[in-house]
This record gives structure tokens, C-alpha cells and sequence, in this order.
């Protein structure tokens, strides 16, 4: 097995990664507060972990991944009071509109997907162990970690916190990056309607940090090899969940491998609704994106670059899937009736680019690298069949390749579509000249990507006009 390498937050490097059971990966992502629908900022961390399980399994691991639904926090409670509906009622359509995203982008159902409300008591055992280390005080009926106790608390996000006074604490659910003080674990309630677990902790429910340690003690038991989220979360987030399950458990390793990804921009910027630059899937779909273009779009730079989206890009990446599409059409079509050539009976470089391919995957998930191949098949596989130098079994071995390419980027259709009548091409020719002569060049351009679908390439002759296909 070729050795696999990723970069640690914890430790600021590029490491071998060497799980306790390469066949079953143990794996935990933060996944959506489900108050309202995700932003394609949240989709990108999706469609990052969506990576690594494809990766993993195509580098020989097996995979037990956990991504939890957080629906109960400070702005669950807030907009469920104001709606009048019950914490359970109020984020249900928004945890079945996660789930529909998921599938619209192509995402992999994960194992596990526990929800924070299921997992109270097993967050009321971590308390009590943290009570019993000295690590816990109470204030005005809540209970705050005191973070000046845990000797390590900072590891993982290289935060100084010497000096700081204890006491000195937040309530909420999220503070600001940088700023360092006691977190909440149990909260007593404060607004009146608000949801609360009557516990021998006394009545309340818990504070945001404490969940994902939990959920993760809950599924797996103890540690686990690998913890992602996006790079917002490395601190404070992911800094308390180390502080409560260390603390608790300081016997047991938390945490081997954090990986994070970095920021989705839009147009350069932070996504802002006051910016008009906030889009949800659905407000994408809405304007005519294709769900596979955006999911190409946002696996096409590597997960710890900035990736900075735009509708200009988007129309790229939906014409490079519309080329490895019709590149696969014409392998499809070429396996079921053969024109080969003798002209030209070389390999074809599959094989080779396949192996450099998981080499990129195992080298921390260099998807930039793993497209290069991909791009540099489709010229040599589009080379021969303009030649019609390729064998059946050729066309047969290439498309296993794109298969198994697509085992990772999950943007293909291999059931090959019907293919379009002669008169309706010739239609489609003649109302883009008809348009250029109307010099209505928007219509011409819409139809001209149209044929470019279609795998149509339109010459013009000295008797005028004339289409083929690809």
C-alpha cells in the first residue's frame, strides 16, 4: 500500500497517516446547525469530507465516518420561540433540506449522523467526570470549563493563553477568534419558552462545544483518527472540544489527525448578506446552475486553499464537465461499435495516469494534480478517437478509467443519453445563424453551447455550413 500523507493541524505538518485500523477509519466532521438552509460555504466542508471518504476507499482504507446535526443552540432556541413550534418541530425541515443538499451534490451517506438532543446524558457523564478533575465551576445555576486548569489547552490552535483570568467567561454559544475565556458547558435557561433537560446538573441543556465530544463518545467509544471542520472551527470550537474530552478522559487520546478546510469567498469577499453575495444551493439552482458544475467547481482546489467562487467560474467548471462527459460519450459509443484503426495500435496511458492519480490523492488529497491527469487522458483518449485508432477493448479499459475516476469526483453520467436527430441539429445551426445575422449574440452563444453539449462541431466550407459530430 503506498504511503498516505496529511497535513495536521495539531502539529502544523505533513504527516504518514498511520490509523489504528487502516479498515475501518474512524472519522468525525461538524456538520450543520439546522436552522435555516446551508450556505455553499458549509457545502464546500461537506463536499471536502465527501473527499476523503472516496479517497480513502480508493487508497485501500475502509471508513467509519460520523457527522453530527447540531439542533439545539443559542439561535435554534431563539428563532423556535419565535416561530411557536418545539425544538423537535422547528429544525426537522431544516434537517431534511441537509439531507436533500447532500444528495443533490452527489455526497455519500456517512454511518452516523446523531443529533445533539439524542445525546444529553452522554454529555451529562462528560460533566461529571470534568467535576470530579477540579475542572468545572458553577455560576448563577451554569456550569463553565476552566480552561486556566488545562494545562494544554491551545495546542491545536496555537493560542497563548497564559495570563488569563478565570472567570473571566462566555455564555454563548460562539465567540470571537482569538479571544480567550471560560466556555459554557450546561446552561441554565434564561428566556422564558426556552428547551431544557432536567438532569442532576439541574434544569438546562448544553452548551455547543460539549456536543461533539460527546456525540463522539457516544458512537465510538473513545478517540478517533481523524476530526474535520472548516479552519473557522480550529478555535474555539475544536481547541474546547480537546480541553473537555482530554480533561475527561486523560487517559485516552482524543484526536490523531485534525484536518480543516479552508474558506469559500464569493466575488473575492466573505460571503455577507448585506454584500448580496450569500448563496444557498437552491439560490444557485434557482439561477440555472448545474448541481454537478457547482460540485466540480468546489472540489477543484485543494481543501486548504481559499477558493474563491464566481459565476464565471462556475461556467468553466460546467464546460470541463460537459468535456469529460462527451469524452466518455464517445468512449461509450465507440465500445458498442468499433471503427478502429491499424494506423495506431499503441496503449492507451490510463493505467499509468491512474496510478499517478492515487499517488496525488495519497499526497493530502492534491485534487489539482489528480485533474491534471484527468485532462491529460481526455486529450490523448480524444487524439485516437478523432483518429479512430482506438480498439473496443481500448474503449472498454478507458472507460473503467473514467469509472474509477469518477469514483471521486461524482459528476458523470455512464448510461449514455440518446442521441439527438440529425433535424434537430440542423434546426439549431440554423437558428444560430439566424441570431448572427440578427446579431442577437446572446441566443447564438446559448445555442452554440448548446451543440458544444451535444458534442457538435460546426465548420464552415467553402459550400457553406456544415456540422459533424465530435
Amino acid at each position: 500500500m503506498r504511503e498516505v500523507r496529511f497535513h495536521n493541524t495539531l502539529t502544523g505538518k505533513k504527516e504518514p497517516f498511520l490509523p489504528e485500523d487502516k479498515n475501518k477509519v474512524r472519522i468525525y466532521s461538524c456538520g450543520p446547525t439546522v436552522y435555516n438552509f446551508a450556505h455553499i460555504g458549509n457545502l464546500r466542508a461537506f463536499l471536502f469530507v465527501d473527499l476523503l471518504r472516496r479517497s480513502l476507499r480508493a487508497l485501500g482504507f475502509g471508513a467509519e465516518m460520523t457527522m453530527n446535526i447540531t439542533d439545539i443552540d443559542d439561535k435554534i432556541i431563539r428563532e423556535s420561540i419565535s416561530s411557536g413550534q418545539n425544538i423537535q418541530e422547528f429544525t426537522r425541515p431544516w434537517t431534511e433540506a441537509f439531507f436533500q443538499d447532500l444528495e443533490t451534490v452527489g455526497i455519500q451517506r456517512l454511518e452516523h449522523y446523531p443529533k445533539a438532543t439524542d445525546s444529553v446524558p452522554e454529555m451529562v457523564e462528560i460533566i461529571h467526570l470534568l467535576q470530579k478533575r477540579g475542572l468545572v465551576y458553577e455560576k448563577e445555576g451554569s456550569l463553565y470549563y476552566s480552561i486556566s486548569k488545562f494545562s494544554e489547552y491551545g495546542k491545536l490552535s496555537h493560542i497563548d493563553s497564559t495570563g488569563m483570568k478565570t472567570g473571566t467567561r462566555y455564555d454563548t454559544d460562539e465567540y470571537e477568534k482569538d479571544d480567550v475565556r471560560d466556555f459554557v458547558l450546561w446552561k441554565s435557561p434564561k428566556l422564558e419558552g426556552e428547551a431544557f433537560w432536567d438532569t442532576d446538573l439541574g434544569k438546562g441543556r448544553p452548551g455547543w462545544h460539549l456536543e461533539c465530544s460527546a456525540m463522539i463518545r457516544k458512537i465510538y467509544g473513545s478517540g478517533i483518527d481523524i476530526h474535520t471542520g472548516g479552519v473557522d472551527l480550529t478555535f474555539p470550537h475544536h481547541e474546547n472540544e480537546i480541553a473537555q474530552s482530554e480533561g475527561a478522559y486523560p487517559d485516552e487520546p482524543f484526536v490523531k489527525y485534525w484536518l480543516h478546510s479552508e474558506h469559500l469567498l464569493v466575488n473575492g469577499e466573505k460571503m455577507s448578506k448585506s454584500k448580496g453575495n450569500f448563496f444557498t444551493l437552491r439560490d444557485l439552482l434557482q439561477k440555472g446552475a448545474d448541481p454537478k458544475a457547482l460540485r466540480f467547481l468546489l472540489l477543484g482546489a485543494h481543501y486548504r486553499s481559499k477558493l474563491n467562487f464566481t459565476f464565471d467560474r462556475l461556467e468553466e467548471a460546467n464546460q470541463a464537465v460537459q468535456r469529460l462527459q462527451t469524452c466518455l460519450d464517445r468512449l461509450l459509443t465507440e465500445k458498442e461499435t468499433p471503427s478502429f484503426s491499424f494506423r495506431d495500435a499503441s496503449p492507451i496511458p490510463t493505467r499509468e495516469l491512474w496510478e499517478q492519480m492515487l499517488d496525488s490523492l495519497a499526497d493530502d488529497l492534491n485534487v489539482s494534480k489528480f485533474l491534471a491527469c484527468v485532462y491529460e487522458a481526455v486529450k490523448s483518449l480524444n487524439q485516437r478517437l478523432d483518429k479512430r485508432a482506438l480498439t473496443a477493448p481500448q474503449a472498454e479499459e478507458a472507460v473503467e478509467f473514467f469509472r474509477k475516476a469518477d469514483g471521486i469526483l461524482g459528476i458523470l453520467e455512464f448510461e449514455r443519453k440518446p442521441e439527438t436527430l440529425d433535424s434537430e441539429i440542423d434546426e439549431l445551426v440554423q437558428r444560430r445563424q439566424e441570431a448572427r445575422k440578427n446579431k442577437d449574440f446572446a441566443l447564438s452563444d446559448q445555442i452554440r453551447d448548446r451543440l458544444n453539449e451535444l458534442g457538435i462541431v460546426v465548420e464552415d466550407t467553402k459550400d457553406g455550413l456544415r456540422w459533424r459530430r465530435k
